[in-house]
């Protein structure tokens, strides 16, 4: 004959089987963390506490003001044939120009590498913020938009640097990527920059470049 305990169990209803069983006062659930849980901010994506939903919409919303984008080509100013030419001197004169950034960025879009720009903007961005709440705001938002294994925008960074910036992201600054931008920025140089020298968009502009001065001649 079943025991009064086993009789209870056998009239548990669907709804309430379904539910997870609750929890008793030794097992119940520890405060919630400050906000500054070390395990939150380590960014490792092993690591299961992230932001909550509310906070991540919030983070998306600012994320226009907070990261802009460098404006299409067409919104720069048109660079001389001279500057042109000078960007084939060196990557740093390249990178240094506005317009040069821009075309530049553009040609990275069509190898799949926008990124590499993108996240090099944000870090000159972050370097140049002053205030701790948008150092702490900007660094989280680079993180998991560059950083992440999760982003489909991550940036390839080896593992001593990724290492380092798990670290640092426990307390942000403004320095915080300075590894990691030193690490795309050669990657660009040693990669992208050649061909992007031989490519046609950058020979179309030193043609361009040429027409205008004999124009002017």
């Amino acid at each position: 004959m079943p025991t009064p305990h086993e009789t209870e169990k056998q009239h548990v209803g669907p709804e309430e089987a379904d539910q997870p069983p609750s929890m008793s006062s030794h097992d119940a659930a520890p405060p919630a963390a400050p906000s500054r849980n070390p395990c939150c901010l380590c960014w490792c994506c092993c690591c299961s506490c992230s932001w909550n939903e509310e906070r991540r919409r919030a983070w998306r919303a600012s994320r226009e003001n907070k990261l802009q984008p460098l404006p299409s080509c067409e919104a720069c100013s048109t660079p001389s044939p001279e500057e042109v030419r000078s960007w084939a001197q060196s990557f740093d004169k390249l990178m240094h120009s506005p317009a040069g950034r821009s075309v530049f960025r553009e040609f990275l879009r069509t190898e799949y590498s926008e990124e590499n720009m993108l996240f090099w903007l944000a870090c000159e961005e972050l370097k140049a913020e002053a205030n701790q709440h948008v150092v702490d705001e900007k660094a989280r938002l680079i993180y998991e938009d560059y950083v992440s294994i999760l982003s489909p925008k991550e940036v390839s960074l080896d593992s001593r640097v990724r290492e380092g910036i798990n670290k640092k992201m426990q307390e942000p600054s403004a320095h915080t990527f300075d590894d990691a931008q030193l690490q795309i920025y050669t990657l660009m140089h040693r990669d992208s920059y050649p061909r992007f020298l031989s490519s046609p968009t950058y020979r179309a502009l030193l043609l361009q470049g040429s027409s205008q001065s004999s124009n002017e001649a």
